[in-house]
């Protein structure tokens, strides 16, 4: 996928990823290092930054691992400041921080909901709050990772699914009132990706291989995609792209959730 790009596109750019210890966020991570930007990893748990950063090294720019919690602000403006310092001000804000867990509305905790949003939806202002002198100073890009979450229901997630709408709407919002600083923001909205936690959470290895039938594309997405689509995002070739919802997910949101919410919730 990477390969499409032109070598070094973002040479001497700098990349800013938040939740950068999960599989799909040090996946784009990864695919922005390969053409040559620049990297700093943001997380809570250093060891996984480092882990993350290890598999990095040597692929192309300078790769770093910076600790923030997207809850807190003063930790991302720290953070930003860190790596401010070792690469350069950030050229390209991946919001990819997340929770999620699968639960039953009427079985989940006030705490259990409050800390999804927090996570997702307050991460995603905080860390675009504490980058805007740095986007402002760039003509930077935001990338949103959201999901189809944001634009259909799935079942026991209505958690994530408040939060991913919110994310899109703050996407929107940002668009409009940051474009005169030539910041674009853009999110990417992956359906089911291949080999990763968050799906053999919700669903047994049965349920993975029926629900791919059901994909018009015969498959899911894979964090190579989800690499690529952000690339295209940051690049020239989407410079008139601003406030729009990627839906990257071979067309499996044209059945809607029904099947989805069939295999999650009758197993």
């Amino acid at each position: 996928m990477i390969e499409s790009f032109a070598p070094g596109l973002f040479r001497g750019r700098t990349v800013f990823v938040t939740g950068g210890g999960g599989t799909i966020n040090a996946g784009i991570a990864k695919g922005f290092a390969q053409l040559g930007a620049n990297v700093a990893l943001c997380g809570r748990t250093m060891s996984r930054l480092e882990q993350a950063a290890a598999t990095m090294r040597g692929q192309g720019g300078e790769i770093v691992a910076v600790e923030a919690d997207v809850q807190a602000i003063e930790t991302l403006e720290a953070a930003l400041a860190t790596s401010e310092r070792l690469l350069g001000k950030t050229d390209v804000l991946i919001c990819g921080a997340a929770a999620n867990f699968p639960a039953p509305a009427e079985q989940m905790t006030a705490d259990g909901f409050r800390k999804v949003i927090s996570v997702d939806l307050m991460g995603s202002f905080n860390a675009s709050r504490a980058a805007f002198a740095h986007l402002k100073a760039t003509r930077g890009n935001v990338i949103f990772v959201s999901a189809t979450n944001s634009v259909m229901p799935f079942a026991f997630q209505a958690h994530v699914g408040a939060a991913k709408a919110g994310i899109d709407s703050l996407m929107r919002g940002l668009a409009l009132e940051w474009g005169k600083h030539g910041i674009r923001c853009n999110s990417i909205l992956p359906g089911p990706i291949e080999k990763t936690e968050g799906l053999r959470r919700l669903l047994t290895e049965e349920d993975i291989a029926e629900l791919r039938t059901y994909v018009p594309l015969g498959r899911f997405g894979t964090i190579e995609d989800c690499a690529a689509v952000c690339c295209f995002l940051a690049s020239p070739a989407a410079s008139l792209l601003t406030g729009v919802s990627l839906v990257a997910d071979g067309g499996q949101s044209f059945s809607g959730s029904a099947m989805l919410a069939e295999l999650m919730m009758n197993p």
